[in-house]
């Protein structure tokens, strides 16, 4: 039985239905929200012929999620927004491995080449994990990373030593970089992974507090999932500063 309606409000109760097995609930939220989702998509990637598919596996994925009776209960566009960004970013981290070439023989630097869509992805993550921190820590950080300015030349602003500026400003790149990592954690559903999955970025960097270090440690002991979410972000935090190359330029001719 599919649920009547065409307020948003309603999602809701298709959400529900959805789970319950009712296949045309989850066509009904398609229909309602394919076009905004198409939208997202092309801001996600920079080629238009990867909306459709980027689109597609991000519904059925959401599908299988529902059916598993995991996911949102509220706020489905939210989440299928979400689940889309997971998604381009995937994506782009495989196509990232693969190397097409005829000379396994040579393995020079090459070229460094950064992926525009993977970059514009990164770079919305680094903006909402910018927004996050805490006032002074933006602060410092706009200061001497956008500004130029050093902590000596800080100091007398902020009311601290250039030894406390330069303390403050690393505490805030690392803050910074933790809630970085936050952006690429998929939410979970049982209360101990949405636990768990708050803090894999200060995991990553070592930023927990003994106690929750200990949580952490016997959580990630019996939860595979976790550790499978833990193991993609340490991915992350290993790439992120050391852009892929192309090899070999492709030449054609005309």
């Amino acid at each position: 039985m599919t649920i009547p309606g065409n307020d948003a409000d309603s999602d809701n109760d298709l959400l529900g239905a959805v789970r319950a097995g009712d296949t045309a609930a989850f066509g009904t939220l398609y229909e309602r929200h394919h076009a905004a989702a198409r939208q997202f998509a092309y801001g996600l990637t920079r080629d238009p012929a990867d909306v459709d598919d980027l689109v597609a596996e991000t519904f059925a994925k959401v599908f299988a999620t529902l059916r598993a009776g995991r996911g949102p209960l509220v706020a489905f566009r939210a989440y299928l927004h979400t689940t889309m960004r997971h998604v381009c970013y995937h994506r782009a981290r495989l196509d990232r491995r693969l190397e097409f070439t005829d000379d396994l023989t040579r393995y020079d630097p090459g070229e460094p080449f950064t992926d525009p869509a993977l970059d514009r992805l990164e770079r919305s993550f680094a903006a909402a994990a910018f927004r996050q921190l805490p006032p002074r820590w933006r602060d410092v950080l706009w200061q001497t990373e956008v500004e130029g300015s050093t902590p000596a030349e800080l100091a007398p602003r902020m009311g601290l030593t250039p030894n406390a500026v330069a303390v403050l400003a690393h505490r805030a790149r690392e803050g910074l970089r933790s809630l970085y990592l936050q952006q690429h954690v998929t939410a979970a559903d049982h209360p101990e992974c949405r636990w768990a999955g708050e803090r894999l970025g200060g995991q990553v960097r070592g930023r927990l507090a003994p106690r929750d270090s200990h949580r952490m440690g016997t959580h990630l002991a019996w939860c595979g999932d976790c550790r499978s979410r833990l193991a993609e972000i340490r991915e992350v935090d290993g790439f992120r500063n050391a852009p892929y190359r192309q090899r070999h330029h492709v030449e054609t001719s005309g």
